[in-house]
């Protein structure tokens, strides 16, 4: 061999090797980095500014802790001990005196609401909360939590009809419950004014179309009408609480939608604004508290934009971003007077950071740094880009290329978003940045059916599952390859919820695109699906129909049954790892059971999770860990992508626990 061609030849193959494992010199950051509960989340400031509340875990499990403004973290007490789930969110009263979270049962999304006193805890004496709500196999809605009245809570209850939520008033101090109208009449949503009166009320029609309706004391009266393929729904009110902000995109001629306001006594609307730069839809409207004025308003095509309408405002977060010139900057509490504030600071590399800030004096003072040990430089920034479809329609995605890597020939790992309608913003994801530092390009595309690109493209989704749906994703695959930065022979799809039917989707209808695929809580049947939609969605059974597929009529069940995976599964010539939750009321463990059945009956490579105590996805940190530690597995054996061996004794017991010997598998009837 000449030198010369030796050379070429050396610097070729050198190439392609640093496309395959370019970021060797990246170190493999440990998945608990990545996901393991932050030290820190969730921080909330008390009212009255005296205390900083926040979600930590106690003794394995995530609850609430508090302590002083000015006291050191290590002074934190907890003051809540659940130990079987996770506690997700949380708020204080308006009068400060409770702190209010909601709860199910193992994920089956039967959720109670529950209060403790914050001035109970002391080192050492964590209180009990009290279950304001306390029903059994029942899902209470939070409506409104009034200014005008800081005891009261308005919620929605369905132990009536498990298809509908009666309105109830709850004090908070004694737990006390107050009938204030059933709902014989479809209603989706009450709106209270800023008195805490009940004016507005939201009714779906069994047709599919919604209204909105006056209610006072004469009565009820229509003010407003729409289409399930419109998308409508009033905000708040105004301070002379005779007018109303209300999104809207009825009308023929109307794509994005827009903000207006109503006037309640007349129905007229006044358009205030729409998308300067006609993109997006209507993204965000932040109202001040206190004052009621608008702060800003805000649009999100490939990446946000914000429209300030407070000079104040804009001066306060303008002033905080010249110290993170890479970030966003975004204000997500504040006190009662609105003097305190709690900063957030993230970006695609930073999950997090909050600060405290003072108004007056602008001082900023740094709180806590979101999953510290995660060693932000070896982390991957986050591009939105966009590609033509199999007919033409654009597709914005989000694209993660690993850090370390000359961005060619790589694995790639496609990532649809659930929903599916929904979308993917830019932004810090976990799920993101674990695969680019295991050496994977990251394909997020928000194809059509995805929000906030206007009802045209999201309207193009309609009963276009596993058609025109998934080849936004096909073609988005196709683009990488001709791209050079996709390795056409290592193509895994990974998603959850609906990204998990994409997932199996990908498998069965272009089984020569996808080396393997990960199916998190992803329906299999799309028939069985629709037949077990919980009872509390009825109100929105109509809009599924038309969306997906009637099941009803013959020529609907026969487009869904053909849009099934399970009926294709014969097709599937990829490894597929299966993960449910046993108590999931949306898709039902029936879904995977039965593409897993399909494919151990045709000797096809099938893995299976099933954890007991988990619902729509995986809440609970040790559930979760062994997911992903099954999957980086299962993703380094079929890309030879990069892969941690290790795990603590608990995540791999768990995982011994929550793989489910297939041939064990049995359809229940």
């Amino acid at each position: 061999m000449k030198p010369t061609l030796f050379f070429a030849t050396t610097l070729v193959l050198f190439l392609v090797l640093l496309g395959c494992t370019g970021n060797k010199d990246i170190p493999l950051i440990d998945r608990e980095d990545f996901f393991d509960d932050p030290e820190v989340a969730g921080m909330q400031l008390s009212p009255d500014g005296e205390f900083l509340s926040f979600l930590k875990p106690y003794k394995g499990t995530r609850n609430i802790w508090i302590k002083g403004i000015n006291e050191p973290f290590e002074e934190a007490i907890p003051i809540s001990k659940d130990s079987l789930r996770p506690i997700s969110g949380y708020f204080w009263s308006r009068d400060g005196k409770s702190i209010l979270y909601v709860q199910d049962n193992g994920g089956d999304e039967n959720y109670n609401i529950y209060a403790i006193d914050p001035t109970a805890a002391s080192q050492g004496v964590i209180p009990e909360p009290r279950n304001l709500t306390n029903l059994k196999d029942i899902r209470v809605m939070i409506y409104d939590v009034p200014r005008s009245n800081h005891d009261l809570i308005y919620l929605g209850i369905n132990d009536r009809d498990k298809a509908w939520h009666d309105l109830y008033s709850l004090k908070i101090s004694t737990g006390e419950l107050t009938l204030i109208r059933e709902n014989t009449n479809r209603y989706t949503g009450w709106i209270f004014d800023n008195d805490a009166k009940l004016r507005l009320a939201t009714l779906s029609r069994m047709d599919g179309t919604a209204e909105l309706w006056r209610v006072d004391e004469k009565g009820e009266t229509l003010l407003f009408k729409w289409t399930m393929f419109e998308t409508v729904y009033p905000l708040s009110f105004l301070k002379d609480n005779r007018h109303f902000y209300i999104i809207s995109n009825a009308g023929d001629d109307v794509n994005l939608t827009q903000l207006y306001q109503m006037d309640i006594e007349t129905s007229e609307m006044e358009l205030i604004e729409a998308d300067p730069e006609n993109k997006a839809d209507f993204g965000g409207l932040v109202i001040s508290d206190k004052t009621l004025d608008v702060l800003y308003t805000s649009y999100t095509d490939s990446y946000t934009r914000r429209y300030y309408k407070d000079k104040d405002f804009e001066e306060h977060i303008k002033g905080i971003e010249t110290q993170f010139p890479n970030d966003v900057v975004s204000r997500y509490g504040s006190t009662a007077d609105e003097k305190t504030w709690l900063v957030s600071v993230s970006s695609d590399i930073n999950p997090g950071e909050i600060y405290i800030y003072d108004v007056e004096t602008k001082e900023l003072t740094f709180q806590t740094r979101f999953w510290e040990n995660l060693d932000r430089n070896h982390l991957s920034q986050v591009k939105s880009i966009s590609y033509k479809s199999s007919d033409g329609l654009e597709i914005q995605a989000y694209l993660t290329i690993p850090k370390g890597t000359n961005g060619k020939n790589l694995p790639l790992v496609v990532n649809p978003h659930g929903g599916p309608w929904a979308r993917d913003h830019w932004g810090y994801n976990p799920y993101a940045q674990f695969l680019a530092n295991r050496g994977y390009a990251v394909l997020q595309p928000n194809f059509r059916g995805s929000t906030g690109f206007g009802k045209d493209f999201l309207n193009a989704g309609n009963k276009q599952w596993g058609d025109l749906m998934q080849d936004d994703i096909t073609w988005g695959v196709k683009h990488l390859i001709e791209q050079g930065i996709a390795d056409k022979d290592r193509v895994a799809i990974f998603g959850g919820s609906y990204g998990g039917y994409a997932t199996l989707a990908g498998l069965t209808f272009t089984p020569d695109l996808y080396t393997c695929g990960v199916s998190l809580v992803g329906p299999s049947n799309l028939i069985t699906l629709l037949n077990s939609l919980p009872p509390y969605w009825e109100a929105i059974r109509k809009t599924f129909y038309e969306r997906m597929g009637d099941p009803n009529t013959e020529e609907g069940l026969e487009q869904i049954k053909r849009q099934s995976p399970l009926f294709s599964a014969h097709r599937i010539a990829s490894p597929l790892l299966v993960v449910q939750g046993q108590n999931d009321p949306r898709v039902n463990k029936a879904e995977s059971d039965q593409i897993v059945i399909a494919l151990r009956n045709k000797g096809y490579a099938v893995e299976y999770l099933n954890a007991p105590d988990e619902g729509h996805g995986y809440a609970r940190p040790v559930n979760n860990m062994a997911f992903i530690a099954a999957m980086e597995k299962f993703l380094a054996k079929h890309l030879n992508g990069r892969y941690q061996e290790s795990m603590t004794d608990e995540v791999a017991k768990r995982l011994e626990e929550i793989t489910v010997d297939i041939n064990t598998v049995e359809l229940a009837e």
